[in-house]
Order: structure tokens, then C-alpha cells, then sequence
């Protein structure tokens, strides 16, 4: 696996990247969610307390997003926790180091905010994801996820 994390420069996101993210959700996910990613950023820009959504460059192209919120006693738990809830990496520039380098500073933010956990969920067959966090040291944790389907 060829590395880059050294010209990886990992900046905060601003609202002029909702095009680049949306072009770089489409070649992964075959869906154009342009509205949704736009809603999603502008979110993480104005409406939110605390911005842990962090973009990747390389050479001034952005190749790499994370996306997230800062939860704050949701579902009976007494500390803040942050919540990574889009990972984007330009497939032209996977598995050289970009989803690692923006995770590695969302750490150093989060730890520099004194927010203790950071949380994140998957599908149960996303195993390279599975696998990436792992390796980054996520964990299970002791809490079960219920569902309702109400249609």
C-alpha cells in the first residue's frame, strides 16, 4: 500500500467543498446526493456547537471528508460524544492514507475539546470499513440498536 499522509494536508471543511463531496459520494456510491451532502455541510458550518468535519487535500485537489456532530446526553449517556457519521475518500486516492491522516487530527481536535469517545456505525457486510477502523482502534461497545420499521 503506497502511503501519502505526508502531502495530505487535512483542513476544516467549508461550503464551497459540497460539490467536490458530492462528485466524490457519486463515484462511490453510484447516487447523486447533491441537496442532502449541501444540507449536511451547511449543518456541520453554521448550526453546529462544535464542527469536527474535516477535509483532506493533496496537491490543493480535496480527495477525502469526514463528516460528524458532537451528541451531548443523547440516549441516557451523561458525556459528550462525538458521532462520525460520513467517511469520503476519492477512490483514485484510497488506501494510500487520506481517511487515516483525517482521522488521526479528528482525534487530536476531539481530545483537544475534552469530548471522550468517538462513536461511528456501519453496515454489518462494510468489511474494508470494518476493517479500517479496527485497525484505527475502534471497538464495539455495549449497546444494542433497535429498529422499528414503521411503513
Amino acid at each position: 500500500m503506497e502511503r501519502v499522509e505526508g502531502s495530505v494536508v487535512v483542513r476544516a471543511l467549508r461550503m464551497d467543498d459540497c460539490d467536490r463531496l458530492v462528485r466524490m459520494d457519486l463515484a462511490i456510491s453510484g447516487r447523486h446526493r447533491g441537496t442532502w451532502y449541501e444540507g449536511k455541510l451547511r449543518r456541520a458550518l453554521e448550526e453546529s456547537d462544535v464542527r469536527i468535519s474535516l477535509g483532506a487535500e493533496i496537491d490543493g485537489l480535496l480527495v477525502g471528508a469526514l463528516l460528524g456532530s458532537v451528541q451531548y446526553g443523547e440516549f441516557g449517556q451523561p458525556d459528550p460524544v462525538a458521532i462520525l457519521d460520513t467517511v469520503l475518500v476519492d477512490p483514485a486516492w484510497s488506501r494510500r492514507g487520506v481517511a487515516s491522516a483525517m482521522l488521526e487530527q479528528l482525534v487530536v481536535n476531539l481530545r483537544g475539546l475534552r469530548i471522550p469517545r468517538l462513536r461511528t456505525e456501519l453496515a454489518w457486510d462494510e468489511l474494508e470499513l470494518l476493517g479500517f477502523f479496527g485497525r484505527a482502534g475502534f471497538r464495539p461497545v455495549p449497546r444494542l440498536v433497535l429498529e422499528l420499521a414503521v411503513d
